[in-house]
C-alpha cells in the first residue's frame, strides 16, 4: 500500500485518481510531444481517450525512456494536438497533407475533425476545400433573389472558387553534383554527366506541391509548410524529369549558374581526366 502511494505521488496524480501524470510524454513516429493528461481525453469515445481514460499505464506502449508510443506520423500529429486543446484547427495557407491529416483523424476517432477536412463535391461533381462559411453566404444569395434562383447560384458558384486553384507564387532551386570523364581521345572517350543526386531547395510546401511522392524527404521529414529547406532531393537522377514537374506546376527558369573543378585519376597528365561540377537552376513562379 505505501509502494502504491509512493508511485502515485511520484507520477504526480494528485487527487484526480487517474494512474496518469499531469503532464504526459509521447512519442509518435519518432517525433516527442509534451502535453498535459486532459489535452489526450478532451474528445470522449477517441482513440487517445480510450488510451488514457480506460487503459492503464501499464498497458499502453512505451519507448526506451519510457514514453508513451505511438506509431503514427509524427509531423501531423501536432495538428492533431492542436485540434484536441481547444477543438479548434488552423491550417497554413498551402497546406497538402490534408488528405493525410483526415487519415490521420480518421484513426484516432476524432470525427469532426475529419469531418472538417473532408472535402465536399458540388452539385457539378467539383470538389471544393472550402468549409462552412461559404455555405451560409450561398443560402443568403438563393433566399435574396427568389425570382431568379439559378442566377443566385451561379453567382455563389463563382465566389466560392477551391482554393487549389489559387497558387502561390515562390522560387524553387534545383542543384546537382555531376561527373564526367574526358579521355586522351576527346571525342570517343566522353563519359558525360553522371549525376549523383538533384537537391531541391526552397518553401516546403512548394517543393511538395511540385514534385509529390517523388520528393525524398529523409533529411528533413518534419519541416513545416511555411518553412524553407535546403535538405530536399528527388528520387530520380534525370534533371529533365525534374523540369518537367516544374513546368507543369507553372514554373519557369529564371538564373542558373555552375562550377566546375577538374583532377586526374593519377599523376600521368596523358590519363584520363574527370571533370566534377556543382549546377544550379533557379524557377520561379509568379
Amino acid at each position: 500500500m505505501a509502494l502504491a502511494d509512493t508511485e502515485r505521488a511520484a507520477s504526480g496524480c494528485g487527487d484526480s485518481g487517474s494512474p496518469f501524470s499531469e503532464i504526459v510524454e509521447l512519442n509518435v513516429g519518432g517525433q516527442v510531444y509534451v502535453t498535459r493528461h486532459k489535452t489526450l481525453i478532451a474528445v470522449p469515445d477517441s482513440l487517445l481517450w480510450n488510451m488514457f481514460s480506460k487503459k492503464s499505464p501499464k498497458e499502453l506502449a512505451r519507448d526506451s525512456k519510457g514514453r508513451f508510443f505511438l506509431d503514427r506520423d509524427g509531423f501531423l500529429f501536432r495538428y492533431i494536438l492542436d485540434y484536441l486543446r481547444d477543438l479548434n484547427l488552423v491550417l497554413p495557407d498551402y497546406f497538402p497533407e490534408k488528405s493525410r491529416l483526415q487519415r490521420e483523424a480518421d484513426f484516432f476517432l476524432l470525427r469532426d475533425l475529419a469531418k472538417r477536412l473532408s472535402p465536399r463535391v458540388s452539385k457539378d461533381n467539383s470538389i471544393s476545400e472550402e468549409i462552412g462559411q461559404s455555405d451560409t453566404e450561398d443560402g443568403a444569395q438563393c433566399s435574396s433573389s427568389s425570382g431568379e434562383p439559378l442566377r443566385a447560384l451561379s453567382a455563389g458558384a463563382a465566389v466560392r472558387s477551391p482554393s487549389l486553384d489559387s497558387r502561390k507564387s515562390g522560387y524553387i532551386t534545383v542543384g546537382y553534383r555531376g561527373s564526367y570523364t574526358i579521355g586522351r581521345d576527346i571525342q570517343t572517350d566522353a563519359k558525360f554527366r553522371r549525376v549523383a543526386r538533384i537537391t531541391v531547395c526552397g518553401k516546403t510546401s512548394l517543393a511538395k506541391e511540385v514534385f509529390g511522392e517523388t520528393l525524398n524527404e529523409s533529411r528533413d521529414p518534419d519541416r513545416p509548410p511555411e518553412r524553407y529547406t535546403s535538405r530536399y532531393y528527388l528520387k530520380y537522377n534525370f534533371l529533365e524529369q525534374a523540369f518537367d514537374k516544374l513546368t507543369e506546376a507553372g514554373f519557369h527558369m529564371v538564373a542558373c549558374s555552375s562550377t566546375g573543378t577538374c583532377a586526374y585519376t593519377s599523376n600521368d597528365p596523358n590519363e584520363d581526366k574527370i571533370w566534377t561540377s556543382y549546377t544550379e537552376y533557379v524557377f520561379c513562379r509568379e
